[in-house]
């Protein structure tokens, strides 16, 4: 079935990573449009749609109940992924949210340390604490890619647990997997390498890491 409204290119983005089959959890869902539309698509087999708000899981239960998904589409009021247990969901989506949101939501889920499960992040700011956070807590990144959304860059990690603590290098943070031969990658990439730039006033380690990283945009 065909939904009556298209997901923007960040939320879309996260939709490819979610795998056919499973049992998603939306956290922030705001209006429940990525859980809404995967679910008529049949995607998924059911979805969480959560959200720490009342008012934005208010939104979101209207959609639910205008698409007539409520025997497969659940809200729960909570913080991050506090009220949802580790059975109910394989396919874990937490976008639009900064990296210590991020963060904190995964610290205090200590169940999502299983291979089975699939973490789709995308963050708003600093991805490189959310990455260098990722690889000392034993995940890694599988996938990785970007979209212009409104005219800015941004990226979505797909994520699994290997329990492997992986040290990773500081511009790794910055780069992850991402190829600057992609134009969306590459202009995520030299966001990053301004952003770099302004730190090395106050630290010049920082100018190192975005002359590589320019390097590496320029070449392509």
């Amino acid at each position: 079935m065909q939904t009556p409204f298209s997901l923007d290119s960040r939320l879309t983005l996260c939709a490819d990573f979610v795998r056919v089959g499973a049992k998603l959890a939306d956290i922030g869902t705001d209006h429940a449009y990525l859980p809404v539309k995967l679910t008529l698509e049949g995607k998924v087999l059911t979805a969480i749609a959560a959200d720490i708000n009342p008012e934005p899981l208010s939104r979101g239960m209207q959609t639910i109940e205008k698409y007539n998904l409520q025997d497969k589409i659940q809200t729960r009021l909570c913080p991050g992924l506090e009220g949802i247990c580790s059975d109910e969901v394989t396919d874990i989506v937490i976008a639009g949210m900064g990296a210590d949101t991020i963060i904190g939501v995964l610290s205090a889920a200590p169940w999502l340390k299983d291979s089975s499960k699939r973490l789709i992040l995308q963050p708003m700011t600093k991805c490189e604490r959310v990455i260098k956070f990722l690889y000392d807590s034993g995940f890694e990144i599988t996938e990785q890619k970007c979209c212009i959304a409104e005219g800015k860059p941004y990226t979505v990690m797909c994520v699994e647990y290997t329990a492997h603590t992986n040290p990773c290098t500081e511009l790794f943070t910055y780069t992850g997997k991402l190829n600057p031969e992609l134009y969306e990658d590459k202009e995520f990439l030299k966001l990053q390498a301004k952003l770099l730039m302004k730190r090395s006033a106050a630290d010049k380690k920082y100018k190192l890491l975005a002359e590589i990283i320019k390097e590496r945009t320029d070449s392509q």
